[in-house]
């Protein structure tokens, strides 16, 4: 903007030079109330949250008061050559670089114009004019006015083409560096910024921060991809070649598990057989014991029968005594009895003569008795013996018998278990080539992931991350 753009606002405002005269005649007026006027404006600015940020200090304020009362009689000068031109695009600019906002502005003007024109209208009445002037009151109050609103339009323009300015400039900074970034330049944040696109800047410098800690994780990340995926794939291409190794060791367990099952059967088939044997030899055992013991209890009663018939015996030898006694008493009653005890004498010898053969007799018998009552205690002994021999071999035999039981249920259980393993490892010969199909497939995935590792590598190695240290990805493996 020149000073020919303010002469076509000049002639917009109709500000004439007849309004000009009245502008300056008003000078007194506003010498005496402009003081006043900015006091009351500085006062409520400073008590208003929004604006009382923009003073520091009571020095700041006076600084400000001074200015503004300089500009104010700039102003009614009316002249608006190039130095009201400077001053009034100063003032704008330092709006817009401190962030004032134009209702603040106006608000201003609004103030301090109505203190002004109570001034005017106190000290020219509408009866009288004042001295030298051809215009009124209304004449007065119409030339401030317009000058005012002049002067708030150009500082508000000014404070525009400074933001539009400063808006400009953020944006070409911004759009070169977007272009670098198209371009895969991260190295370099975007400084200076006018205050208004603090924020923006502080965003885009903290995006640009983590793009670049990104890429540098993705470059990072890539290169460890690659080579991890590389040694998935080797890993599982190893595991794939042990697992069919592994599947072919299970096939054969599982056959040779078969050829043991039958045999542990058939093993199970003649325990059971060798028991049914066993228990027809237990029953003719105890037939055997039953056999000993009754033999046994018959030659108790053997034994005991001889006992009394060597009782008879002994018997048989007292009465044979005493019937030679009673010969020999006989022969010497017969002897004493002379001739006539002769022929009692005669029977008398051959009783004592019976007597004496029937003890003999009798001696035989027992001694044959004694002989057979010996060989009958040898031969209780001997069935005894054979008793306690057929009562040891019972009970080898019942250890035997449950031993063969144990191993026939220990055949069977085998049989079952071998059958449930031959289950298992069949169940585990299917899941070994599942999970080698299936390693064969993650094989193929790592190959696939390495692959997309090694173009994502080269995508993000098109960053420059810093003007010193490209984006560098290795090669992998």
């Amino acid at each position: 903007m020149s000073v020919t753009d303010i002469e076509a606002r000049l002639r917009f405002f109709e500000l004439n030079e007849r309004q000009r005269d009245a502008l300056r005649a008003a000078r007194p007026i506003v010498e005496r109330s402009i003081g006043p006027a900015l006091d009351r404006f500085y006062a409520r600015a400073r008590s208003t949250p929004e604006t009382a940020r923009f003073f520091r200090d009571d020095a700041h304020v006076a600084s400000a008061h001074a200015a503004q009362t300089r500009h104010w009689m700039h102003l009614i000068n009316g002249r608006f050559d190039a130095d009201y031109y400077s001053s009034v695009r100063r003032i704008g600019a330092v709006h817009a670089r401190i962030g004032l906002e134009p209702r603040w502005y106006i608000g201003a003007y609004s103030l301090v114009l109505e203190d002004i024109v109570r001034a005017v209208d106190r000290a020219s009445p509408p009866w009288r004019r004042l001295p030298g002037l051809r215009a009124g009151r209304g004449e007065m109050i119409a030339a401030l006015t317009k000058a005012a609103l002049l002067d708030m339009e150009l500082s508000i323009s000014t404070y525009f083409d400074e933001a539009a300015a400063e808006r400009n400039r953020a944006i070409a900074t911004l759009d070169d560096a977007l272009a670098r970034l198209a371009d895969g330049d991260l190295a370099e944040d975007i400084a200076g910024l006018p205050s208004a696109f603090a924020s923006l800047e502080r965003s885009y410098n903290a995006t640009l921060a983590n793009l670049r800690a990104t890429i540098g994780s993705v470059v990072s990340a890539s290169g460890a991809i690659k080579g991890g995926s590389h040694d998935i794939a080797a890993a599982s291409e190893s595991l794939a070649r042990r697992m069919e190794s592994n599947a072919a060791a299970l096939e054969q367990t599982a056959a040779a598990l078969g050829q043991v099952e039958a045999r542990v059967r058939t093993t199970a088939s003649g325990a059971r057989e060798t028991l049914t044997i066993a228990d027809e030899a237990r029953v003719a055992m105890e037939q055997g014991k039953t056999g000993a013991s009754d033999a046994v209890q018959t030659m108790q009663v053997v034994h005991e029968s001889a006992r009394g018939i060597d009782t008879v015996i002994e018997g048989v030898d007292k009465i044979a005594f005493q019937t030679r006694v009673l010969a020999m008493n006989a022969a010497v009653e017969a002897g004493r009895a002379g001739e006539a005890g002769r022929g009692f004498a005669v029977v008398a010898d051959l009783v004592r003569a019976l007597a004496m053969r029937a003890e003999e007799e009798a001696r035989k018998a027992r001694e044959g008795l004694s002989a057979t009552q010996s060989e009958i205690e040898l031969a209780v002994g001997a069935v005894s013996r054979v008793d306690d021999a057929l009562n040891g071999v019972a009970t080898k035999f019942e250890r035997v018998h449950a031993l063969i039981a144990q191993m026939s249920d220990d055949n069977a259980a085998q049989s079952s278990a071998i059958s449930e393993i031959n289950t298992v490892v069949g169940t585990m010969d299917q899941a070994t080539q599942q999970n080698a199909s299936m390693i064969e497939q993650n094989s193929v995935s790592a190959r696939s992931l390495h692959d997309d590792a090694t173009r994502l590598a080269t995508q993000a190695g098109r960053f420059q991350v810093s003007h010193a240290v490209p984006a560098r990805v290795s090669a992998g493996r």
